[in-house]
């Protein structure tokens, strides 16, 4: 039998919470056997939302958090001040090792904040990245860092790029995954101050497949498996990324509409065209990790529906299995010996 891979799901975050959550977690047990979600938040609420469906009880847990910390709260304060939010409860669920991993959809800062403050970074992790799979060309790459460390220093992008490639490598399956850093050319001597600095860094590093610069309209195609930068440059192409997804696929939607013409091809079309969109659906790889933490944080979008938080949770149990973050600690305490 398959060990049980016990999750915090924040039901109080996001857009559409505690609904969607409630409805995302009955949907992951209903695939996962070996999974139990316990539902941090107000009792009332869940407990109303969950008498809408018929599940295994023994896989679903309600854990009371009475208060919630809003997107527009700091941060620093909310996490300190609000020891009864979903958020520290579940968090503190993890540090206990009550629970493998924590799912919010909630407050981003104070995600961030909580896993550094609470769960506490792997010891030799010098900043723990937030790493979202960004759908390719090829499959998917892992976007590193993408939120969490605006001014992350040469030395921090050298350890994203092996974090990142470990979790492609044993979550994802790819082989020896190509890694790029985010530049405005391919030339080596381009780029900003921290990517000059960092270039070097990345070449003389052995343990990792450094294959040299990604310009961002690169990165669709799926050049490398890995995209390396600081947080900033992260967040700009991952929002920019989402934005132009969501207006291309409302584009052709629409222009499949215009004609009683497009409208005949579009029937045509659909299975095909459905499979491809699909691909191309963020919500479809789950949330993004927060990587180089003593257990595992996972942030989804804020206006994830029950598809994306089911995803994820099961993205939870491929951690597990794979012992990430063993694999992780395992090379930080490689690099200090050496």
């Amino acid at each position: 039998m398959s060990e049980i891979t016990n999750i915090a799901l924040d039901a109080m975050g996001g857009d559409y919470a505690p609904v969607e959550m409630v409805k995302g977690a009955v949907d992951a047990i209903q695939k996962e056997s070996a999974m139990k979600v316990f539902l941090v938040g107000q009792e009332d609420k869940i407990n109303e939302e969950l008498e809408k469906y018929q599940y295994n009880k023994e896989q679903i847990e309600v854990v009371p958090a009475s208060e919630v910390i809003e997107t527009a709260e700091p941060p620093v304060s909310a996490i300190r001040k609000k020891k009864d939010s979903s958020i520290v409860v579940g968090m503190k669920m993890v540090k206990e090792g009550k629970a493998d991993a924590f799912v919010s959809a909630g407050s981003s800062g104070a995600i961030l904040v909580g896993g550094q403050v609470i769960v506490g970074r792997i010891k030799g992790v010098d900043r723990a990245p937030l790493a979202p799979l960004v759908p390719t060309e090829k499959g998917v790459s892992l976007l590193i860092d993408c939120g969490a460390n605006v001014d992350a220093r040469p030395a921090h992008l050298v350890q994203f790029a092996k974090i990142g490639s470990i979790y492609m490598e044993h979550v994802m399956g790819v082989k020896n995954p190509k890694i790029g850093i985010v530049n405005i050319g391919a030339e080596e001597e381009k780029g900003n101050a921290l990517v000059k600095e960092t270039f070097p860094l990345l070449k003389e590093e052995k343990s990792i497949n450094f294959t040299g610069s990604v310009e961002a309209r690169e990165i669709p195609h799926g050049q490398v498996d890995v995209v390396v930068c600081e947080a900033f440059a992260g967040n700009i192409i991952l929002k920019l990324y989402e934005g132009v997804g969501a207006v291309l696929i409302k584009k052709v939607k629409e222009g499949m509409m215009t004609s009683l013409r497009s409208k005949i091809g579009a029937l045509l079309i659909k299975p095909a065209l459905k499979a491809t969109l699909k691909s191309f659906d963020a919500s479809e790889y789950g949330g993004a990790p927060l990587l180089g933490l003593n257990g595992l944080v996972v942030k989804t979008h804020g206006s994830s529906k029950a598809k994306e938080v089911s995803n994820t949770l099961a993205q939870c149990v491929t951690f597990k299995k794979q012992k990430i973050n063993e694999k992780i600690k395992a090379s930080i305490q490689k690099e200090e010996t050496n």
